[in-house]
């Protein structure tokens, strides 16, 4: 794309539309921290995003399906009503085949709890041929009263597929998607997704989950992050700036994407252990555990996380 291309991207005074993933917390015994999610949840709706549970920052390929239907179930408690997002995640092995049934049943849980069901990815479902991959979408779209799919860079996982421009065209236009979230952690792909967008079906949300680029909702990108879990409050506080064309938006967003940056970082999947311990130092779940299986932070990160807060703290008070 030309500069002049990305340049008109460009939507000041927007209003975005943020959804934040959920972290599931941990005791110290391993034990998941119900009241910690519970309150994660609450803090998340008050902040006036929408949540999204059993996702990757939720430990989705980790946890077995009772977890994840209590999950579902406490949220649907706690929403009342109110919109959530809830992924659909369908563990298998290269060389097997596409299992519509478990995609399906998956859908039925979450709709069963008034969520919106997001679809994850799997190896049955990336090893198709482009045509049908957009098969198998439709296939599963004909459950769904709305959804929204994943495209996830195999930095995320290894069951993770980028699509190329022609198959999102034609996912993108199933007439009950309404938004998709691109994790490629590039600009140029999910630039050229939102000229799409704009040519092709203006109503349809490409919601950005590029931790390391949060500033693409500028160019008309929502955002579906794991990074906003970290602080919900900051992140509500950034979107209302941009909606206000307050140039406060840039200080907000810098802080947050040095808070990216550093937790992000390579092994990518221990960002969630980096938001339990985040989480911690602002005093807003008991532990800084994570997930037994998942890859860990060392706890020399916990000087630089904690200076970094104590200055989202400073900024926070002084948009008061």
């Amino acid at each position: 794309m030309k500069q002049a291309d990305i340049q008109a991207l460009l939507t000041p005074h927007r209003t975005i539309t943020g959804i934040s993933a959920i972290l599931l917390p941990f005791n110290e015994d391993h034990t998941i921290d119900w009241e910690g999610f519970e309150s994660h949840l609450q803090r998340t709706l008050r902040a006036g995003l929408i949540p999204a549970v059993n996702m990757d920052t939720g430990y989705a390929n980790l946890i077995d399906e009772s977890t994840c239907l209590e999950v579902l179930r406490r949220t649907h408690a706690l929403t009342a009503g109110a919109k959530f997002i809830a992924g659909v995640f369908v563990g298998d092995s290269p060389g097997k085949p596409f299992d519509a049934d478990r995609y399906r049943h998956g859908i039925d849980q979450v709709q069963t709890s008034c969520g919106t069901p997001i679809f994850f990815q799997s190896y049955g479902l990336i090893e198709l041929s482009d045509a049908d991959v957009v098969s198998a979408y439709e296939t599963l779209a004909a459950s769904c009263d709305q959804f929204l799919f994943f495209e996830l860079g195999k930095t995320f996982a290894p069951f993770g597929r980028i699509y190329s421009l022609e198959i999102y065209e034609q996912l993108m236009c199933i007439p009950n998607a309404i938004g998709a979230k691109h994790s490629s952690l590039h600009r140029l792909p999910e630039w050229r997704r939102l000229e799409l967008r704009n040519r092709i079906r203006p109503e349809f949300k490409v919601f950005t989950g590029n931790d390391l680029a949060i500033d693409m909702v500028v160019y008309g990108s929502d955002y579906l992050l794991g990074l906003s879990t970290f602080a919900p409050d900051a992140f509500a506080e950034r979107d209302a700036m941009w909606a206000a064309g307050d140039s406060r938006f840039y200080e907000m967003n810098d802080l947050l994407q040095r808070l990216g940056a550093f937790t992000f970082r390579s092994p990518t999947p221990a960002y969630k252990h980096s938001a339990a311990m985040f989480l911690k130092i602002r005093g807003m779940i008991n532990h800084n555990m994570t997930h037994p299986d998942a890859p860990k932070r060392p706890h020399t990160d916990l000087e630089i996380l904690e200076s970094i807060a104590s200055e989202l703290q400073d900024v926070l008070e002084g948009c008061s």
